[in-house]
């Protein structure tokens, strides 16, 4: 656990070079775990222009070989493909399920091409909306279940994270808190489960329900703030991106909350959420099952139920 595996398996494809996915490359270029990246977008000068970018800053960073172009070809023996296209979030408090009926046009035109050239891949999502399209992306390949999921929830408990770390003047490295459900409007705080090195949130010097209150409700507002102020949210999902990569390439068995294909878990069945999911060279072929209070568990089915409306639109 933690090698990394031979150069010729650390290809990533990334599919979508705008903000998110050419991030997404600088952030795996500058972690060094990938021996080539490969990006691809319908705009192919976008797309070589951006990895013209990356290869001018070759000297800094540890090598890599960076190809890019409009070809779905260039997925060929990638380990990973991140899938980054698609129309994005516009300024103006447009949901992330706004996005869905163009996005579910482009994902069954892609996905088919992409099994065309890799059916062994694992395919990691980060399009909105997450998790429809995740579990569109698992119909469309035909892929078994632990080779496709999404980035999920893991930027919102990231942001969870470091909002509880301001207000309690801790590391958010040493906080243990995770925002489950939908990445979107229903998700929602795994509070009875949030601890610090074992001691409950609510046990903390400091704590109120109403802080607590504000911390999520800016939790889930936060992309539309960010959206709303520069316009696109990019360098934290890159960054989740490239944590995401190194624990497949690493076999890290890291657990973070990526949003995958649920089979009776907690009286949830057949959809794409995010649960605590241990990520490894195989995928995520492991959910570690959360015991959620009478309202936690309230808003897990309501986000559940959320997300399976959606899909019926696909």
């Amino acid at each position: 656990m933690g090698e990394v595996s031979n150069s010729s398996s650390n290809k990533v494809a990334i599919i979508g070079a705008g903000h998110v996915g050419s991030t997404a490359a600088y952030s795996l270029m500058l972690d060094g775990i990938v021996s080539q990246i490969s990006l691809i977008d319908i705009n192919k000068e976008k797309a070589e222009g951006e990895a013209l970018d990356l290869c001018h800053g070759m000297q800094f960073t540890k090598s890599a070989k960076i190809t890019a172009g409009d070809s779905f070809e260039l997925v060929k023996n990638a380990k990973i493909v991140v899938l980054c296209a698609g129309v994005a979030q516009k300024p103006g408090g447009q949901t992330r399920l706004d996005l869905l009926e163009k996005n579910t046009e482009i994902f069954k035109d892609m996905i088919p091409k992409i099994v065309q050239y890799n059916k062994d891949c694992i395919l990691l999502v980060v399009t909105n909306p997450l998790d429809t399209l995740t579990y569109l992306t698992w119909k469309l390949s035909d892929f078994p279940s632990c080779r496709v999921f999404g980035t999920g929830t893991v930027l919102d408990t990231s942001r969870f994270r470091y909002l509880l770390g301001r207000h309690f003047k801790i590391s958010p490295k040493d906080i243990n808190a995770y925002i489950l459900g939908e990445h979107g409007d229903s998700e929602f705080a795994w509070w009875s489960g949030a601890n610090v090195a074992g001691i409950p949130i609510k046990n903390l010097k400091n704590y109120s329900q109403d802080s607590m209150d504000k911390i999520f409700e800016e939790v889930k507002n936060a992309a539309y703030e960010v959206i709303e102020k520069k316009g696109a949210t990019f360098y934290a999902i890159a960054l989740v991106i490239s944590k995401i990569v190194r624990a497949i390439l690493t076999d890290q068995f890291r657990v973070m909350t990526v949003s995958s294909v649920l089979q009776n878990y907690n009286g949830v069945d057949n959809v794409c959420i995010s649960v605590p999911t241990v990520i490894r060279k195989s995928g995520i072929c492991e959910k570690l099952e959360v015991s959620l209070d009478e309202k936690e568990r309230e808003n897990f089915e309501f986000s559940a139920n959320k997300i399976k409306e959606s899909i019926k639109k696909t």
